[in-house]
Order: structure tokens, then C-alpha cells, then sequence
């Protein structure tokens, strides 16, 4: 098995996957994926993928993930997984898609608008 690439998106933030065969490593940035995302809650987002088909450390995981906070990043990278793992094999993808792994959460926080505080809060209103 070669080198498989994929690419997830979400919010801010974009991750590039390379999946090869190994033993379940997963570097994130040139750092261990303990050291990258240190809460538990966020790290079970990358492994998701991994868990749902079970293939858990049959394969090496090298990712760089760019721009957005923690929340994004690891969900970038769970869609990048989930359509390196449909490439590899395509009986994986109706337990993928049936999580919604497989679908691009195209929410995005809202641009502020002039004269407002925030993107819909308003200042408050006096009659008189």
C-alpha cells in the first residue's frame, strides 16, 4: 500500500492527511497527537474515524492542519481521515457517511456589521 492523501475542511480550518500502513501512530504538526490536542474529548475526534470501521492501529497517520481553533482543527481532521479511509476502501463509506464524517459542516462565524457591537448584537435602545 502506498501513501494515501486527503484533505477536510472546517470553519477556519484545513488539514492534509497522509495515510500509510504501520502501527497507529498519529503526528499532528510534527508533534504527537497527545501533545497536539492534550484534552481527551477533542483527541477522540481524530480516532472517530478509525473506531467506527474498526481498523484501529493498523495504520500510520501524518497530518499538518492549519488556521482555526482546537474544535476545528480536529474535526478537519476526522473529514480527512474519513475520505482517506473511502479511498483506501470503498466499503467504509456507508458507516462513514451514515456518522456524518463524511459531510463538510459548512457553519462559519458570522462578519460583524457596522454599527453593531457584534454580528447581531445592538446597542441598547433608549425611547427617550
Amino acid at each position: 500500500m502506498e501513501m494515501i492523501n486527503a484533505t477536510g475542511r472546517r470553519k477556519a480550518s484545513v488539514a492534509r492527511v497522509y495515510l500509510t500502513k504501520g502501527d497507529g501512530k498519529i503526528v499532528v504538526n510534527g508533534k504527537k497527537v497527545e501533545d497536539y490536542f492534550p484534552t481527551a474529548h477533542i483527541r477522540a475526534n481524530v480516532v472517530a474515524p478509525f473506531e467506527t470501521v474498526q481498523v484501529e492501529n493498523l495504520y500510520d497517520l501524518k497530518v499538518n492542519v492549519k488556521g482555526g481553533g482546537f474544535k476545528g482543527q480536529s474535526e478537519a481532521i476526522r473529514m480527512a481521515i474519513s475520505r482517506a479511509l473511502v479511498k483506501l476502501n470503498e466499503d467504509f463509506r456507508k458507516p462513514l457517511k451514515d456518522k456524518k464524517f463524511l459531510m463538510r459542516d459548512a457553519r462559519a462565524v458570522e462578519r460583524k456589521k457596522y454599527g453593531r457591537p457584534k454580528a447581531r448584537k445592538s446597542f441598547q435602545f433608549s425611547k427617550r
